[in-house]
């Protein structure tokens, strides 16, 4: 699904943790949630992830909006509102559907953890 750069350890040496793997994969669910819901942009999208505690950069965030896109899970149009204009995401039938599977399979796997089970 697209790109997630790993955080680095010292300077310019990398590394690749199974929990910001994990991490990424939840952030582009919820890019996907939030496109079911409306059109979503870069910036919006970075911001909507600050509010959950999240510091994302544009860096991180674009790479993961043109994987969704060349998945199929989203198609994106040029908008412009004013001066500017903005490459806007639309969820696609595929991205509906990838997304429900995924929410089925974070309900079987954490749902007792939700739930108090």
């Amino acid at each position: 699904m697209g790109s997630c750069a790993a955080p680095s350890a010292k300077g310019d040496d990398k590394f690749i943790t199974t929990d910001y793997l994990q991490q990424c994969r939840l952030i582009r669910l919820h890019i996907l949630h939030h496109a079911a819901e409306e059109p979503v942009f870069g910036l919006g999208i970075i911001e909507e992830l600050r509010r959950h505690g999240y510091e994302m950069s544009a860096g991180t965030v674009y790479p993961m909006l043109h994987g969704l896109e060349k998945k199929g899970y989203l198609t994106s149009r040029h908008e412009r509102t004013g001066r500017r204009e903005r490459r806007v995401y639309d969820i696609t039938e595929q991205g509906r559907t990838a997304l429900a599977d995924a929410k089925t399979k974070v309900k079987e796997l954490f749902g007792e953890l939700v739930e108090g089970g």
